[in-house]
């Protein structure tokens, strides 16, 4: 397999306090470097708690936000959004709130032609041809597409959402939370239909989730995010078998399992660190049952053990 999305030394930092004249007052580190590689027909699921820098990671990679530093290769190009018609045809984002990313003023219709006049140009013969494929594609009926996005269920909406991405006819997909917001059930029914989708069209996805479960099903690799860095990358199924960060074992332990007791997670009880005054060394040795003197001195860089494939950023993995 190819790769189709690489990532060098990725970062961005937001200033904050800014002053009407001089310096700011701080700089928040959203993302910290990160490097990655997405390979053609992968699923990379990308996890962490709240404010990790998920999103904002997901927002550099479709151009929404300019990288702070670094480096974003598609098809072995570098990113440029110069042209947006072209960008738009390698990349694509579907986002966590499916109702409200489409524009309420514009019928479904209109949302749906949109990509393919602008990226395509398609006169409105070829328009209606596409979209009644992709509709099709998604198992939505073509007398929807007269109609406003507030008549829609969230899973309808976020149906609307893929299908929009697909008109683009990109083969990169960002799912940024596209199930978070929907009943379980539903949830069922969507990512079924991604698997399928992905399957039938050979596309690539980074599914972003703070939701393992979700993220376990999906994902063929997963990294995880703490503090803006990844901490820990590897297959799927050796990441939630046999986590080697303690912060990747905590989220397992945190997250809820029907039938099973809640029960308190292994780690010391505190606040995450203050982006605005982070710690030195290793982000989470406040947090960590195994954290040495080692860790407050110096920030473990993302290395392989036994298994190269299996990268841990921790000087005591499990």
């Amino acid at each position: 397999m190819s790769d189709v999305l690489k990532l060098e030394r990725l970062s961005k930092s937001f200033p904050v306090g800014k002053r009407l004249f001089g310096a700011p007052k701080g700089v928040v580190h959203a993302v910290r470097p990160v490097d990655l590689v997405v390979q053609q027909g992968e699923t990379l699921g990308i996890v962490g708690e709240s404010g990790c820098g998920k999103s904002t990671l997901a927002r550099m990679l479709v151009g929404l936000l300019p990288a702070t530093t670094g480096r974003i290769e598609i098809n072995g190009e570098p990113l440029n959004t110069a042209d947006p018609a072209a960008f738009g045809r390698k990349i694509q984002y579907v986002f966590q709130d499916p109702i409200s990313s489409l524009n309420p003023r514009k019928t479904i219709r209109q949302v749906m032609e949109a990509p393919l006049k602008r990226l395509h140009r398609m006169d409105s013969a070829a328009r209606a041809r596409r979209i009644a494929e992709i509709f099709a594609s998604v198992n939505l009926r073509e007398d929807f597409l007269d109609r406003y996005p507030h008549e829609f269920s969230g899973g309808q909406a976020q149906r609307i959402g893929i299908a929009r991405a697909l008109a683009a006819e990109a083969k990169i997909l960002i799912l940024d939370e596209p199930v978070s917001a929907l009943d379980v059930s539903v949830q069922a029914q969507v990512l079924n239909l991604l698997g399928d989708l992905k399957s039938r069209l050979d596309l690539t996805y980074l599914f972003i989730s703070h939701d393992l479960a979700v993220v376990e099903a999906v994902s063929d690799r997963v990294a995880v995010l703490y503090f803006g860095s990844v901490v820990e990358i590897g297959p799927a199924e050796d990441i939630f078998r046999a986590p080697r960060h303690p912060y990747t074992r905590l989220l397992a332990q945190s997250a809820p399992v029907v039938g099973r007791p809640l029960r308190a997670p292994e780690g010391r009880e505190t606040e995450l660190p203050d982006p605005l005054n982070p710690p030195t060394g290793c982000a989470f040795r406040a947090r960590c049952p195994r954290a040495t003197e080692q860790c407050a001195a110096v920030a473990p860089d993302l290395t392989a053990g036994a298994d190269t494939d299996h990268r841990v950023a921790c000087f005591h993995p499990l």
